[in-house]
């Protein structure tokens, strides 16, 4: 049975059925899906929920979708206790929450759309779409193939070329917008508006955010029906942190979890980073900035959500953090040498922001820290290729070999853009 009550304006409370709309015509405050709890209780359940499949799925109670229709194998990714990395830095119980291998396109937007698609075919949608800095764009045209749905794809123009092609194979129309993901995000209002598609994080905004929700979900069930003290989350628009969020209280709400005060922390980019600006600022008014950064999949300078995703943090008693450009390369690597997970810079800021906070002593190294993963590195591997030491090439001799051996134990790695140098290779081969 649905437990959805219909959609309510997170401003005014105003109150609407279930329908394809977004913005409050009271106040124009965004609407949120609301849930009959009272019916949930004693229903919804750990042993209900355990019942379920190894999907996104197996929290349909929770979700505002009646026959799910796309995501059948998405979600319930691992919740991995990264040890090498937690005597790294110094912690008690490090945690990696990590959608990198979400499937079908390695991100925690598989969640979202999922969602999105499915109620898009409910109301009778014959075309989807998304505005994307990458991760989205991926995602929507996966699932639109599924579902054998028309699919249009709006990206800034500027996008990294594994994100562009990971969107391309699955045959959606495709159009690079000369702007930032803002610009974007603009022109796909106005698209809805005129042709009455369903834009997944426009005018679907309030199913498609309830997806996320199944991200903290899944922490909470992985940890043994427990939430963790602190859990660092990445910030673009805006949508994962408060919906992470609201699956705690959610839980808390039917006690299926306790509640032990679980602090929320947001991680952004240096070169763009409006939430921790105005977290670290004490501030509720998120100001708009241009993105300069490495991490394009989380630089949205005006964020559709952030004033809710900085009203989290502050209730929580968590804090925000940015990392520099180099600081979240050197998080890729060493979450790769420590735990054999790559991650997109979203993640790498991610982990940099963990460090940062643990060493300003915000997070303490003896209570649990969950990382949020959010996307694969294999889409962005323009971020490391200057980065990493280029392979030498040598005679298939065992004696070229011990030679090898030999300057390797005497001599440190050169940088990468030296040997590549040495070796006229050019840069991204």
């Amino acid at each position: 049975m649905s437990y959805v009550l219909g959609l309510k304006c997170k401003e005014c409370g105003h109150r609407v059925p279930v329908s394809p709309v977004h913005v409050c015509e009271q106040c124009f405050g965004p609407y949120e899906v609301e849930y009959d709890y009272g019916k949930m209780k004693g229903k919804v359940t750990r042993a209900s929920i355990a019942a379920g499949p190894r999907s996104l799925w197996r929290y349909k109670d929770l979700l505002p979708v009646e026959v799910p229709a796309s995501g059948f194998h998405s979600g319930f990714t691992p919740l991995k206790r990264a040890g090498r990395l937690a005597k790294e830095l110094g912690c008690k119980e490090l945690w990696i929450k990590d959608d990198s291998c979400n499937y079908p396109t390695y991100s925690y937007k598989e969640r979202v759309v999922s969602v999105a698609i499915s109620k898009a075919i409910e109301f009778g949608f014959d075309t989807v779409g998304c505005a994307s800095t990458g991760n989205l764009a991926n995602s929507t045209a996966a699932h639109a193939a599924q579902a054998g749905i028309r699919c249009f794809v709006m990206i800034p123009h500027d996008l990294e070329q594994g994100k562009v092609l990971g969107s391309l194979i699955f045959g959606p129309h495709m159009v690079r917008i000369r702007g930032t993901y803002d610009d974007v995000n603009r022109l796909c209002t106005e698209i809805a508006d005129k042709y009455g598609w369903a834009i997944v994080n426009v005018n679907l905004r309030p199913y498609y955010t309830e997806g996320a929700k199944t991200y903290g979900f899944e922490i909470a069930e992985q940890l043994g029906w427990r939430l963790p003290q602190h859990t660092v989350v990445p910030t673009a628009g805006g949508t994962i942190l408060p919906k992470i969020h609201k699956a705690y209280k959610e839980f808390i709400e039917l006690g299926i979890v306790e509640d032990t005060g679980a602090k929320i922390y947001s991680a952004q980019a240096a070169g763009c980073n409006p939430v921790v600006t105005a977290i670290q600022k004490g501030s509720d008014i998120i100001e708009p900035q241009k993105p300069r950064t490495i991490a394009k999949s989380i630089a949205i300078g005006n964020p559709a959500d952030g004033y809710y995703a900085c009203k989290v943090v502050q209730e929580s008693g968590g804090w925000g953090e940015s990392a520099t450009d180099r600081e979240i390369i050197d998080a890729i690597k060493l979450l790769a040498r420590t735990e054999g997970i790559w991650t997109e810079p979203a993640g790498g800021t991610t982990l940099a922001a963990t460090i940062k906070l643990i060493e300003s002593g915000r997070i303490p190294r003896d209570e649990s820290i969950v990382v949020s993963i959010t996307g694969n590195g294999l889409k962005t591997q323009e971020v490391v290729v200057e980065d990493l030491p280029y392979p030498v090439v040598i005679e298939p001799k065992l004696s070229e070999f011990d030679k090898l051996l030999e300057s390797r134990s005497q001599a440190p790695h050169e940088p990468a853009a030296e040997q590549r140098k040495a070796a006229a290779v050019p840069a991204g081969v």
